[in-house]
């Protein structure tokens, strides 16, 4: 009995159904051929984010997992966080705040942090232990000091490309495949912005950790699942 077959037969005795959806989505899961078409978008895995100043529960975990999925892309570009001392997402700035409040500013809400990926520091770094020596281009973001960037394609105003779309379009690149730090922030939103641009979009969910603040994981998935967002984990893909 082939496995196409095997959930019809589970369908109809309605024991796929206690399965739940999701249990649904990895049993009909298939791997995922990687070509050229492809690229690997690595998000913010930087010191601040696994040990630094802004350290995200598990954020480490998501390095030995990228590095061995991103060997089979000949396509990788990585993103990172690049603040100006003072910059406008930190709270510090703003008297009586403290990190994960929120302040409305020109383009919008803005969430708060603690100082952290200071320009040329070694918490900004890109971790050490990531090795992808095939990587094409690093993607600087929020170092404009009056607007921040979580996503790898538009800064957080709507406007101000990083260029990024048109780099993968001139390389005739349409599959992106995200992963890194963090899954509820500049995760989803490169993933959102890759959706908006019209490229076929994955996050491959066990290569990300997310900072979880009020629930804000699982309402990234949502939005995410909502614009066409594939959830997605490393044992999907074919590395072959």
């Amino acid at each position: 009995m082939n496995r196409r077959t095997a959930l019809s037969a589970l369908a109809a005795t309605g024991i796929l159904s206690a399965l739940g959806q999701r249990a649904w989505a990895r049993a009909a899961a298939h791997h995922i051929k990687l070509d050229q078409s492809c690229a690997l978008i690595v998000v913010d895995v930087q010191n601040c984010f696994v040990s630094g100043s802004l350290a995200i529960q598990g954020g480490g975990d998501v390095v030995p997992v990228i590095n061995h999925i991103a060997a089979a892309f000949s396509n990788v570009v990585l993103t990172q966080d690049w603040h100006p001392p003072g910059h406008v997402s930190f709270a510090s700035r703003y008297p009586g705040h403290r990190p994960l409040d929120s302040v409305k500013l020109t383009y919008g809400n803005q969430v708060l942090w603690p100082d952290h990926c200071i320009q040329g520091t070694e918490d900004a770094a890109i971790v050490p232990d990531l090795s992808i020596p095939q990587a094409e281009l690093i993607i600087r973001k929020g170092f404009h000091p009056d607007v921040d960037s979580y996503s790898a394609f538009r800064e957080a105003d709507g406007k101000t490309a990083t260029g990024l779309e048109g780099y993968f379009k001139e390389r005739r690149v349409n599959r992106l495949f995200v992963s890194g730090l963090a899954t509820d922030f500049c995760v989803a939103q490169t993933a959102l912005d890759a959706r908006k641009a019209g490229f076929e979009t994955s996050v491959i969910e066990d290569a990300c950790r997310g900072v979880d603040s009020n629930g804000s994981v699982a309402k990234a998935w949502q939005a995410m699942a909502a614009a066409g967002v594939r959830r997605i984990q490393s044992t999907d893909l074919n590395l072959g």
